[in-house]
């Protein structure tokens, strides 16, 4: 049940995308013990992300919403996984890369609630 939302500065080809989907759906569901059949990502690239005023050359916002708690131990271990691939996959320096977690107990799919 966790959605994925990518917000990428750098322009990636469907290759670079559907590889990128992969491995954060990977990351996801291991941190969290979640089916990967469930896991839902957009990635969205080539966009404008500012930080202290500044447009970023090569930046990278990731939320990542999960059905349920999230302890901060897997948080920062997920953290750091997705820093590390972006930083050697993309060349996204992870001091340009935000993480937020959205855990929640409710979610709603196929019309009903979980």
């Amino acid at each position: 049940m966790p959605f994925i939302d990518a917000k990428l500065t750098v322009k990636l080809d469907d290759n670079q995308k559907n590889k990128l989907q992969a491995k954060l759906t990977d990351v996801v569901s291991e941190a969290f013990s979640k089916p990967k059949a469930y896991i839902m990502a957009g990635i969205e690239d080539d966009k404008s992300l500012y930080m202290d005023e500044k447009k970023l050359d090569k930046g990278a916002y990731i939320s990542i919403s999960l059905l349920g708690s999230a302890s901060k131990p897997a948080c920062q271990k997920l953290t750091k996984e997705i820093c590390n691939f972006l930083s050697s996959d993309y060349d996204i320096d992870g001091a340009n890369v935000y993480i937020t977690y959205h855990p929640t107990d409710l979610w709603g799919w196929n019309g009903s609630m979980f």
